[in-house]
């Protein structure tokens, strides 16, 4: 728990937050100016420090290397202090314990920053050991270089002793390296310390740049926090050096500790420029609930074409063009990098609209096989009569042939030349003769069940909406769910394409075979936000982002979350939901 530290914003792993002292800190920060040590236990019995709201105390301890012994680290462990002042401990990332503060410095960070597999170790360890609402600092590691990925692995806090000792040393320090200072005929920075003539730039300037160029570098890192943007900075900044690659690569292996952490809404362009981006959690998570939670409801031959630029899909000129020709007598699915197969009532579904990727025409060895297994998953969950593939020759028809080989179905391939050539669009229209349309009103239904199954689990949108007679009003992609009575149940938010459920809705959703995901509260009626301290309980599903039911003793609601289910009942500050619509019991 914590009195003195809270987390505002995430972005995976990564976190806002703020150290609230009598002059607060917003984290990740340099901590040089409010850490005070009370003194190690190894050179002599410690006094409880008085401490204060201005400062950071690290209580009594005894620090002990990368590699220390189990039994040694067990023996010489330090014990809990009880204090009522912001306070730090230190402990060892192989035994992490929790000590009833508000911060942890890991005393072994010099023996696992420098090492891809043994940050992700250390990290991963220590935030599954600690208590979720406090900040994990390391000192003595931080450069320009590498401390936008050690928050992107989940540090909160450091110092700038080692940017200060390199000063000291002459190494001039940047965000995609370092240097000798009498390596550099031109300094490239324009902080205060670097204005002066090149020949003029002693020692102590460097240290002031060093220091200032990883301030600089934490400010542009929290900017990507709160812009939900940092994994783009990071798939960029990492590869100026190899163990930084290494490092949120192996970090990229261990989804589970990231998918738990990463929003499954947001509004932001999510930038897709490296095959590292196949990897990342908003990517995979799409892909696994394609191919696990949704099911086609449509009776029609599936129509494979190729992705546009233009996001959402059909607002393009090419899928125009497709949607003409198609009619509604196919079911049209998007065939894309890196987002796998979008079946087109999720072209709004985070992250499907929300993508950019660099097109060159040419698909990569790791694009091919990612959405061929897609695809193939794709086809096993789903039945349909025959497969059309409208997709050009370049990496498309190569991926759709892989599949092909595979299965049982029948594919025609209807592209010459290019898919909105005169003669393809002909051959479209031919593959299709004969088929019936599917109206407005099934497509309507069929979409918002889609999104109910990708959003809630496999087969939510029947348990939800399969067993009324349910109505949508308003025009696509603004829909809205009523039941026979006309009461609305949910609607369709185009900025993300998920459902906000109303209080009728969550009802329902609740008495439904549908996976819920519930908040549950103490005795009271929340206004606009659930804070931590309120929670009693919450679904270990949670994601922040989710659709969540908020219930209690005198209070029913529906919102979204802003934190995961553990981390809601593990915290003592923050806002762990938001409220959309409360009932008073």
């Amino acid at each position: 728990m914590t009195d003195y530290f809270e987390v505002l914003d995430r972005d995976g792993a990564a976190r806002l937050g703020e150290l609230r002292l009598s002059t607060p800190v917003r984290t990740p920060a340099l901590l040089d100016d409010v850490l005070v040590d009370s003194g190690s236990q190894w050179t002599a019995d410690q006094p409880t420090p008085e401490g204060d709201d201005d400062q950071l105390t690290i209580l009594p301890h005894r620090s002990l290397p990368a590699g220390t012994r189990e039994e040694v680290r067990e023996a010489f462990a330090t014990e809990a202090i009880d204090v009522d002042f912001p306070a730090a401990a230190v402990v060892s990332s192989e035994s992490p314990h929790e000590l009833g503060v508000d911060a942890y410095i890991l005393s072994d960070a010099s023996g696992f920053v420098g090492h891809g597999e043994g940050l992700t170790n250390a990290i991963i360890n220590a935030k599954d050991t600690l208590p979720a609402d406090t900040a994990v600092v390391l000192s003595g590691v931080a450069t320009p270089l590498n401390v936008a990925t050690l928050v992107y692995a989940g540090v909160d806090a450091f110092d700038a002793k080692l940017a200060k000792i390199k000063g000291s040393q002459g190494m001039y320090l940047t965000s995609d390296g370092e240097a000798f200072l009498e390596d550099l005929d031109e300094l490239p920075c324009a902080c205060p310390a670097c204005q002066q003539p090149r020949e003029e730039f002693s020692q102590a300037d460097c240290i002031e740049h060093n220091v200032a160029a990883l301030s600089a570098e934490l400010r542009r890192v929290r900017e990507r926090i709160r812009g939900g943007r940092l994994r783009d900075y990071i798939e960029g900044q990492a590869r100026h050096d190899n163990w930084l690659t290494a490092a949120f690569r192996e970090f990229d292996s261990q989804y589970s500790y990231l998918e738990a952490r990463t929003t499954v809404v947001r509004n932001n362009e999510l930038a897709a420029a490296t095959s590292d981006s196949l990897r990342r959690v908003e990517i995979q998570r799409f892909a696994d609930r394609v191919t696990s939670r949704y099911r086609n409801r449509f009776s029609n031959p599936l129509v494979l074409v190729p992705c546009s630029a233009r996001k959402p899909y059909s607002d393009s000129q090419s899928h125009g063009q497709f949607h003409d020709v198609i009619a509604y007598r196919g079911h049209t699915v998007s065939m894309t990098s890196p987002i796998g197969v979008v079946p087109q009532e999720l072209e709004l579904t985070y992250p499907a609209q929300h993508y950019d990727s660099v097109v060159t025409g040419r698909w990569s060895e790791d694009e091919k096989e990612f959405v061929a297994a897609v695809l193939r998953r794709y086809l096993d969950r789903n039945n349909y009569s025959r497969v059309i593939a409208h997709v050009p020759d370049h990496g498309y028809r190569d991926i759709v042939e892989r599949v092909d080989a595979d299965s049982s179905l029948e594919f025609e391939y209807t592209v010459d030349g290019h898919p909105t050539d005169t003669d393809s669009l002909g051959n479209l229209a031919a593959a299709l003769e004969g088929e019936l349309k599917f109206g407005k009103r099934e497509r309507q239904h069929n979409t918002v069940k889609a999104i109910a199954d990708y959003q809630f689990g496999p087969d939510a949108g029947d348990d939800l909406f399969g067993d009324i007679e349910i109505r949508t009003t308003g025009r696509y992609p603004k829909l809205q769910v009523r039941d026979s009575d006309g009461e609305q149940l949910a609607t369709m938010v185009p900025q993300y394409g998920m459902l906000a459920m109303t209080l009728k809705g969550a009802d329902r959703w609740v008495d439904s075979d549908a996976p819920t995901k519930v908040v549950e509260i103490d005795g009271f009626v929340p206004h606009g936000s659930v804070l931590a301290p309120g929670v009693v309980e919450a679904s270990e599903s949670i994601r922040p982002g989710d659709e969540v039911v908020i219930r209690g003793p005198k209070a029913f609601g529906i919102g979204r979350a802003e934190m995961s289910g553990p981390e809601m009942v593990e915290s003592t500050r923050g806002v762990a939901s938001q409220v959309r619509h409360v009932s008073e019991r």
